[in-house]
């Protein structure tokens, strides 16, 4: 980046992850017991936050926000509108704004697998959590432990895979970057 400019290969980078953010949202499913959806939209999340700086980080979800907002199927399953971002799961994504250029932010300046998925992990997987926990109780009026064992017990495991994928092929990716 230039000043207040963005490259042609940051905005390249921004748009490759909204992008990526789309298509994953797609390859989601639901689960029985919950509102929430298990999905690939948060791997997705974690390796733009690794591939980006913290403010191309923010703009690629806030981008990737705005265009669910205004009715394009983006959000998991193909939903979109201010009913999905403002609804019992709407805290998930509104959260991201916050969570993902923090994540950017401590991933250090070399490319470190262990270190881009100890960040996910301490870092974004709880944040998150908390934004969905948050919308959660207050859209569905249920308690922190029903909302927890809805939303984030049944998840974990899930979620320590997709940090330790993101963490993997944002190291991958960074690497090729470099070379480039």
């Amino acid at each position: 980046m230039n000043g207040q400019h963005f490259s042609a290969r940051s905005m390249t980078k921004i748009a490759l992850c909204v992008a990526f953010f789309c298509v994953t949202a797609y390859l989601s499913f639901p689960l029985p017991f919950t509102l929430s959806m298990v999905s690939a939209l948060t791997l997705a999340m974690g390796l733009a936050a690794f591939v980006l700086t913290p403010k191309e980080t923010f703009i690629a979800i806030a981008v990737y926000i705005l265009i669910g907002l205004a009715g394009l199927p983006v959000f998991t399953g193909g939903t979109a509108g201010p009913g999905k971002l403002f609804g019992p799961t709407g805290g998930f994504i509104l959260i991201w704004l916050l969570t993902y250029p923090l994540v950017s932010a401590m991933k250090g300046a070399t490319p470190n697998f262990r270190r881009y998925a100890l960040v996910d992990i301490v870092v974004g997987m709880p944040l998150t959590y908390v934004g969905g926990l948050a919308s959660l109780m207050f859209w569905m009026d249920v308690s922190l432990w029903q909302a927890v064992m809805m939303a984030v017990v049944p998840f974990i495991p899930g979620d320590l895979v997709k940090c330790f994928a993101a963490a993997a092929l944002g190291v991958r990716v960074n690497t090729m970057l470099e070379t480039v």
